[in-house]
């Protein structure tokens, strides 16, 4: 196992370009809280060409040093997307999805440095003030690298699909968890 120090950078999801990739990330055994085991690779592109239509949620691939596609991130308006009447969304509220594809060879902290590079990537925009995420409850580990940097649990919520652990991070929160 070796450990990681990559830089990454970020680019569009291009869902028809992209769909044969997606499908074999989203639908390993590894992404099961993904949910998107049984989807054929037709129903990928579908879903994420409705993300990219949509003003309100956005699927980025993040590339590593060497310009592959290294893992997905999603973010969205918790207003108009996935939380809304499940709690108060306030001004400045981003939502964040991430995946990370199975592999064969792990990289010691890859996981980790994927979700700091996504985080910071959405603080990078100065009304991001707050990332609010809802992992499913029995996801243990995505918890534990959300605490790594930062986020906050507030308690549990029904989605329809599951039920989720909201957590919160600020900016503030996170800058102290990476400098740590």
């Amino acid at each position: 196992m070796t450990t990681t120090t990559t830089t990454f950078t970020f680019r569009p999801l291009d869902p028809l370009r992209d769909g044969e990739l997606l499908h074999s990330w989203v639908t390993h055994p590894k992404a099961a809280y993904w949910m998107m085991q049984d989807a054929r690779r037709e129903e990928v592109e579908r879903a994420y060409m409705e993300i990219a239509a949509d003003e309100h949620h956005h699927a980025l691939l993040g590339l590593g040093e060497d310009g592959e596609p290294a893992f997905l991130m999603e973010y969205y308006d918790p207003a108009h997307r996935e939380l809304v009447g499940l709690y108060e969304p306030e001004p400045g509220d981003v939502g964040m999805h991430f995946l990370t594809p199975a592999t064969d060879t792990p990289v010691h902290g890859f996981t980790r440095a994927v979700i700091t590079a996504v985080v910071a990537r959405l603080f990078e925009d100065p009304a991001t003030r707050r990332i609010v995420v809802e992992p499913d409850v029995e996801n243990t580990a995505v918890h534990a690298l959300n605490e790594a940097v930062g986020f906050v649990p507030a308690g549990e919520i029904q989605k329809p699909e599951k039920m989720a652990l909201l957590s919160f991070c600020t900016r503030e929160r996170f800058e102290r968890a990476v400098a740590a």
